[in-house]
């Protein structure tokens, strides 16, 4: 994704079911529209904007998600 640009979550690739739940408490959840704000200049984190609120991932943490581009 580039910035600016918005998604909805499907699912999740990979992770344990600890992990997974971290990511469910942060509101990214299947079915949840995102969208990458910014990327830090190397390239890890990443900002997006979920259900009116910003947060930032590792770049490992946002590859877990799987999308589905928003037309």
């Amino acid at each position: 994704m580039r910035p600016g640009e918005t998604a909805v979550i499907t699912g999740y690739l990979a992770g344990g079911r600890d992990y997974r739940r971290k990511l469910l408490s942060f509101g990214l959840t299947a079915g949840t529209r995102i969208t990458l704000l910014k990327t830090a200049p190397l390239g890890d984190p990443v900002e997006i904007s979920v259900r009116g609120y910003s947060l930032s991932l590792r770049k490992t943490e946002a590859a877990v998600l799987e999308l589905r581009g928003d037309a």
